[in-house]
């Protein structure tokens, strides 16, 4: 399954939720350098799918704020994952 995501470096607290133009939004504290931002929008990822990290794979967007990334082995479960986070209001 692949899906887009926004990922919003810098930010003060970690959270997965919201949809801006049909992607996930995802914040983390990590910063935009040395791929830090990506391995946190990655372990957040992991986290709110119960997957391990090497589940998931960033397929295109390795320097910019738009992603897209791919879950190995996703099932109707990590689907409505999907659905609930993309409905859930930004924070």
């Amino acid at each position: 399954m692949r899906f887009s995501v926004i990922v919003h470096p810098g930010a003060k607290r970690v959270s997965v939720g919201g949809d801006y133009a049909g992607s996930l939004i995802v914040r983390v504290s990590a910063p935009a350098i040395d791929n830090k931002a990506n391995d946190a929008a990655l372990a957040a990822l992991a986290t709110v799918f119960s997957v391990r990290r090497s589940s998931l794979h960033l397929v295109m967007g390795q320097k910019s704020r738009r992603k897209v990334f791919e879950l190995l082995g996703a099932n109707d479960a990590h689907l409505a994952i999907l659905e609930t986070l993309l409905a859930t209001p930004a924070r």
